[in-house]
């Protein structure tokens, strides 16, 4: 799975003053990473200081996916190119392990 075809397989909106980043509005129902990658998975999770929701990640090849999990369980995904996975995971503070990518 690639940044390009999730990107053309959702209507991901850029984030405004983000660079290659992108979020998905609100559809109902909500999606989990499931049913975004049409796949089973298994996101790391890691809690930030800079961040009040649970964050979940899934690196991609060129790029990765941060969801931020609310308090009611609904995702917030962020779809991001290499260069804005790399920022916002520093950003975060989160250092991913060794994983497989789509």
């Amino acid at each position: 799975m690639t940044f390009e075809e999730l990107r053309t397989r959702w209507p991901w909106r850029p984030i405004r003053n983000c660079p290659g980043r992108l979020v998905l509005p609100r559809l109902e129902p909500p999606l989990s990473f499931e049913m975004l990658l049409g796949m089973p998975c298994s996101p790391q999770a890691f809690s930030s200081p800079e961040a009040k929701d649970r964050i979940l990640v899934w690196p991609l090849q060129d790029g990765g996916l941060i969801a931020y999990e609310q308090p009611d369980g609904r995702l917030i995904h962020t779809l991001n190119t290499s260069a804005g996975f790399s920022r916002k995971l520093s950003q975060l503070g989160i250092t991913l392990s060794e994983t497989n990518t789509l």
